[in-house]
């Protein structure tokens, strides 16, 4: 993520200063410790509850399940439970 900002902002030709921040970094702007955030988000809900007013994406990303083909083999119930849980929370 770290590059993909970094890249954002060159493409923009806007000189800024990126920091990593852990935990809930929608809190930063709100104590003065930075102007804006970029942040792994699905809806962006949480910052809109803090006053922040979501920008643009800078990028997509998604999540795959992987399973090598010894593992799947021989852990194959556990790996099909695994992905019926995720599949019902999507």
């Amino acid at each position: 993520m770290f590059q993909e900002a970094k890249k954002y902002f060159e493409q923009k030709a806007m000189a800024v200063e990126i920091i990593k921040l852990y935990g809930s970094i929608e809190l930063a702007p709100l104590v003065g410790l930075c102007d804006c955030i970029i942040d792994i988000v699905e809806t962006g809900e949480t910052m809109k509850q803090n006053g922040l007013e979501v920008g643009p994406t800078i990028m997509e990303s998604s999540a795959h399940l992987i399973a090598n083909k010894n593992s799947f083999y021989a852990k194959k119930d556990l790996i099909l439970d695994l992905k019926e849980r995720i599949e019902a929370h999507i």
